[in-house]
């Protein structure tokens, strides 16, 4: 078993499937929903630990009523989380998301971590005692670039969920060994894939990879360019696609070549896009196999 720690964002996602998104002033009714904690870094930390391993969510959860919710969701895929601030009655963030029934599409309001930043004294110094590979996703920007350097320091695996540029990201990226970045990571100057790329080679950056929905990934691995293409299937729900693509990779990395890996990685994500919300996938799988 390998142990990962995925720093970043912890929410409540309150998720509904709906035929279409309401205009304005209308009322729709949906014909499912489902309740699950959320964050790029915490589906991702779900997905690894469902893959066998041992997952740490490291972020900010506090005390208030509701993150029991949180609590007993990621109990049961079996991730501990590591509260920077069990002290603070703050809620934490939550997120309602429409899904289009038929398209997979999805609509999202959430409140992102600006109000639950931690700071870097708050960290345990044995906190990367046992891990075997870190993921950050840059919603706490001052605890990542901490844990990038001391994983860096330690010869630990780090990888970055690029899902879009967040200012602190530059004094992160030289410890990083894997960006995996969607189509929507714009870094300062960029406005192409192309320029994304020379932006992160130039950074220090070895592997990096660009997803982009059910298109090709374009990906860059010292000094090599190609494309992986992303196999067909039949879209129900796109929601946290790239969460799971994240968690299946840090999963396969460990274990394979970088190609390898995003292959593997892109088979998992593209399986959770088959089923609503962002753990009924799982169960999917278990029925299949």
């Amino acid at each position: 078993m390998t142990n990962g720690l995925f720093v970043g964002m912890v929410t409540l996602d309150l998720v509904y499937l709906t035929k279409n998104l309401p205009s304005s002033n209308q009322k729709v009714v949906a014909s499912d929903y489902t309740v699950a904690a959320g964050g790029p870094a915490t589906n991702a930390a779900v997905t690894f630990s469902y893959l066998g391993n041992q997952a740490v969510i490291l972020g900010v959860v506090g005390k208030h009523p509701i993150t029991e919710l949180i609590r007993r969701d990621l109990e049961t895929y079996r991730v501990e989380i590591f509260d920077l601030d069990s002290t603070t009655p703050e809620p934490p963030p939550v997120s309602s998301i429409m899904v289009t029934q038929g398209s997979g599409d999805r609509a999202v309001i959430s409140l992102n971590a600006t109000k639950m930043q931690a700071s870097r004294d708050q960290l345990p110094i044995d906190i990367l005692s046992g891990i075997d590979i870190v993921m950050i996703d840059g919603h706490q920007m001052a605890i990542g670039r901490e844990i990038a350097q001391l994983a860096k320091t330690n010869n630990i695996t780090v990888v970055i969920d690029g899902g879009s540029w967040k200012p602190g990201f530059e004094t992160i990226l030289p410890f990083v060994d894997y960006a995996i970045c969607s189509a929507n990571f714009y870094p300062p100057g960029c406005d192409n894939s192309e320029e994304v790329i020379t932006y992160l080679t130039e950074a220090g950056v070895p592997h990096i990879a660009i997803t982009q929905g059910d298109k090709p990934i374009k990906y860059y691995s010292l000094g090599i360019s190609d494309q992986l293409l992303i196999p067909p299937i039949s879209t129900v729900d796109t929601l946290g696609a790239g969460d799971v693509f994240h968690g299946a990779f840090c999963h396969y990395i460990l274990r394979e070549n970088f190609t390898d890996a995003l292959n593997a990685a892109t088979k998992i994500a593209s399986s959770s896009c088959q089923f609503f919300g962002t753990r009924q996938w799982m169960q999917g799988e278990r029925e299949n196999n």
